[in-house]
């Protein structure tokens, strides 16, 4: 277990320092400076900008310096939100995605699973295609659209929720219930395969021959095995949720990490974009370590080793 941890741990820091050096790598050799919105500049002011945050030295030299940077924790200084730290900006902004997130995931697993059990328990069924028709609308239908008509509906119409902003504390529900219905069409959708491909299996027939009843065979056998296709997404999913959806935030104006990320995208921050980058390639890291281990704890068959 502990050489399986030091082994994730070390290929961990290495998937995190390769991002940084591919988003870096990316932004350098994107056309236009570092400055380039700012045409009122002068070549005298445009240089000393350039000296403070390095971009006047080869890029070997700023590669580096960036390395350094995060492995030593002292990050650098957003280039458009000027005095603040890229960190700073991330630890405002988190909180935000955060509180739509978890919410979101939660509504997620709630409607997913019990859908996709109930489907793969009745195949064939009208429930069944019910089912799989109400998840494939959910995956056809973006969040660009989903949002809007929440927002229209529960906002604007019966004016239950604010349609815009994060002023009441019950501005995460409609950002939740859009990326919430979303995800919760994957998941049933991996429930109601992985089930089925399940209660197929050998072990289940013996479980059945030897008498066992219909819910413990569901609940204490199947569902357990037929859950680890459903956490392998919720580890990218979960990161993905975490980092700020750039959609939903955009369509709900809030001021979470994606509208950071536009942000720093559309005004070419390229220190913020790399810091965000870095810390998506960290919760991704991290919630697939988790995976990993609960995979292993529900499955014994599954073996940590490094």
């Amino acid at each position: 277990m502990i050489r399986f941890l030091l082994s994730r741990f070390i290929q961990g820091i290495v998937v995190i320092f390769a991002v940084i050096t591919i988003t870096f790598l990316i932004l350098r050799a994107s056309p236009g400076g570092p400055f380039r919105s700012e045409r009122t500049l002068s070549p005298e002011v445009l240089a000393r900008k350039m000296e403070y945050y390095g971009f006047d030295k080869p890029i070997p030299v700023q590669l580096w310096r960036h390395l350094v940077h995060y492995a030593t924790f002292q990050f650098p200084e957003s280039q458009v939100f000027a005095g603040r730290t890229v960190d700073e900006i991330i630890i405002s902004g988190f909180p935000i995605s955060a509180a739509i997130a978890l919410p979101a995931l939660l509504l997620a697993l709630c409607i997913g699973v019990p859908m996709g059990a109930q489907a793969a328990l009745r195949p064939n069924t009208l429930e069944d295609r019910a089912s799989q028709l109400a998840a494939t609308i959910g995956i056809c239908t973006p969040s660009m659209v989903l949002g809007p008509v929440l927002a229209i509906l529960f906002g604007l119409k019966l004016r239950w929720f604010n349609s815009s902003g994060w002023f009441d504390g019950s501005d995460w529900v409609l950002p939740s219930i859009t990326l919430g219905l979303i995800y919760s069409a994957y998941i049933a959708r991996l429930t109601r395969g992985s089930l089925r491909e399940t209660l197929a299996q050998e072990f289940i027939r013996t479980a059945r021959a030897k008498g066992a009843d219909n819910t413990t065979i569901i609940f204490r056998h199947a569902l357990k095995l037929a859950c680890l296709p459903v956490l392998n997404f919720l580890g990218p999913a979960a990161a993905g949720l975490l980092t700020g959806s750039f959609i939903v935030e955009t369509v709900f104006q809030l001021p979470g990490l994606g509208q950071f990320f536009i942000a720093s995208a559309i005004n070419n921050d390229q220190e913020l974009l790399i810091a965000i980058s870095a810390f998506y390639a960290v919760l991704i890291v991290s919630f697939n370590l988790m995976v990993d281990i609960l995979q292993a704890w529900l499955n014994p068959r599954i073996r940590l080793q490094a």
